[in-house]
C-alpha cells in the first residue's frame, strides 16, 4: 500500500511558535498552501483520505480531495498533546529533549512520547490489514515524526525534532 503522508497547512500557532492543544483552523497562508498542494497531488490516485479530527487537518483534507473520495477521521492521528504547555512558547522546553524518544524528562502533563508513538504504530498496524492500494493521510508534524520512527526505526540518539514535515509537505511510504 502506498501512503502519502501530508502535514496540514499553516495555522496561527505555527507562526507564533507556541505549543497548542486548540482545535485551530487554517489561516490564510494555510489555505493557500493546501490549494497549492492540491495542484501538486493532481495526478495521484488514491482510494481514501484518512485525517486527524482536528480542524486544520480536516480543512486541508477537504481542499486536497480532488476525487471526492471518502475522508475517514481517526483520533490516533491527533497531534501529540502538549498538556499544560498549551499556549506557551516552544522555548519553555528543551525541544531536543521533548522530541527525544529516550528522554526521561517529563514536561508537565504533556503526552508521553512513547505512548504517542505507540498510538501511531497501532494505527499503521491496523491500516496494514486494509485492502487499500493508495491512501492519503492528513495529520501533523508530530505524527510525521512517529511515521519516520515506524518506517525507519528509532534513531540511535532518539532525536526526532528535525524529522517532521513542514506545512503541506508530503512524504511517501510503502506499507
Amino acid at each position: 500500500m502506498k501512503i502519502y503522508l501530508v502535514r496540514h497547512g499553516q495555522v496561527n500557532h505555527n507562526l507564533k511558535k507556541i505549543y497548542s492543544n486548540e482545535d485551530e483552523d487554517l489561516n490564510e497562508t494555510g489555505i493557500k498552501e493546501a490549494y497549492e498542494l492540491r495542484e501538486k497531488l493532481e495526478n495521484i490516485s488514491y482510494d481514501v483520505i484518512i485525517s486527524s479530527p482536528l480542524k486544520r487537518a480536516l480543512h486541508t483534507a477537504n481542499i486536497i480531495n480532488r476525487a471526492n473520495k471518502d475522508i475517514i477521521i481517526d483520533g490516533r492521528l491527533r497531534e501529540r498533546n502538549p498538556g499544560n504547555l498549551s499556549g506557551k512558547p516552544l522555548e519553555v522546553t528543551n525541544r531536543e529533549e521533548y522530541w527525544n524518544y529516550y528522554s526521561a524528562i517529563k514536561y508537565g502533563t504533556s503526552e508521553d512520547i512513547k505512548e504517542f508513538f505507540d498510538k501511531v504504530k497501532n494505527f499503521l498496524d491496523e491500516l496494514k490489514t486494509r485492502e487499500y492500494k493508495s491512501v492519503i493521510i492528513v495529520a501533523h508534524s508530530g505524527i510525521s515524526k512517529a511515521f519516520y520512527g515506524y518506517f525507519n526505526g528509532i534513531p540511535k540518539d532518539g532525536k526526532f525534532l528535525n524529522l517532521g514535515l513542514n506545512n503541506c509537505e508530503v512524504k511517501e511510504y510503502i506499507l
